[in-house]
């Protein structure tokens, strides 16, 4: 089996379901997988997919079983995300100035790139526009949750988010016509580095209180302190 691949029992482990389950599911079509010499393969970027799909339809319960398996995977905790600790004031942007959903993009990059942490910003917001051509990260709460489809190591230093927000609602993708005004961009250097902040800040933005209260913080300071008393007060401190 190679590195990159799950067989059914370790699938089965790294997802905290029995054997059968996991057969169960990938007979059904409801998990992605491929079948070599009659047995099940799962690769590791496409289970990641999956997961990911998971959290954008998940409710609170579906995101704190999803970052549980995430969180101990290969057997050992890891330490917890905290989305105010991954986000530095400089990028953070309120208001962000663009109007458009090429330039939110664009602008989103570029503030990230600020930090000194992500080194070529067009590549970034490239990659941006191809995942959101293929699915619109935006949320029917006025949210999206930029990220390129696989992570880019080569580019960033570590990984980070950045949040925007703009002073009008700009038309993002978003269902039934909402239109957007809070952006976060995920830059992540592996899919499950990625997958753990995005289970994270799915729960934090699944609280209606966080969303209203980013939208009256009036600059960088007061969101991140705005996110990190949230945090505190949903997940008990970190």
């Amino acid at each position: 089996m190679a590195s990159q691949d799950f067989d059914v029992d370790s699938l089965a482990a790294y997802l905290h379901l029995t054997p059968q389950q996991v057969a169960r599911m990938a007979d059904r079509g409801k998990l992605p997988g491929r079948k070599v010499g009659g047995q099940w393969r799962f690769s590791e970027a496409e289970i990641h997919h999956w997961l990911e799909e998971r959290i954008g339809l998940g409710d609170e319960e579906d995101l704190v079983q999803v970052e549980t398996v995430l969180d101990r995977r290969h057997g050992r905790q890891l330490e917890v995300v905290s989305i105010a600790k991954m986000l530095p004031r400089e990028a953070i942007a309120v208001p962000l100035q663009a109007r458009t959903r090429g330039s939110v993009i664009g602008e989103m990059a570029q503030l990230a790139a600020q930090t000194g942490l992500l080194w070529d910003p067009d590549r970034m917001a490239d990659a941006v526009r191809e995942r959101e051509s293929l699915h619109p990260t935006a949320l029917d709460i006025g949210v999206a949750l930029l990220h390129p489809r696989r992570p880019i190591p080569s580019i960033l230093a570590e990984p980070f988010l950045a949040l925007g927000r703009t002073y009008q609602g700009v038309p993002f993708g978003g269902e039934r016509g909402a239109l957007t005004d809070l952006f976060f961009l995920i830059l992540a250097t592996d899919d499950r580095s990625h997958l753990r902040i995005l289970a994270r800040l799915s729960r934090l933005l699944t609280d209606t209180t966080t969303i209203d209260g980013l939208r009256c913080c009036e600059d960088p300071a007061s969101t991140l302190e705005w996110i990190a008393i949230r945090e505190a007060e949903l997940f008990g401190g970190l």
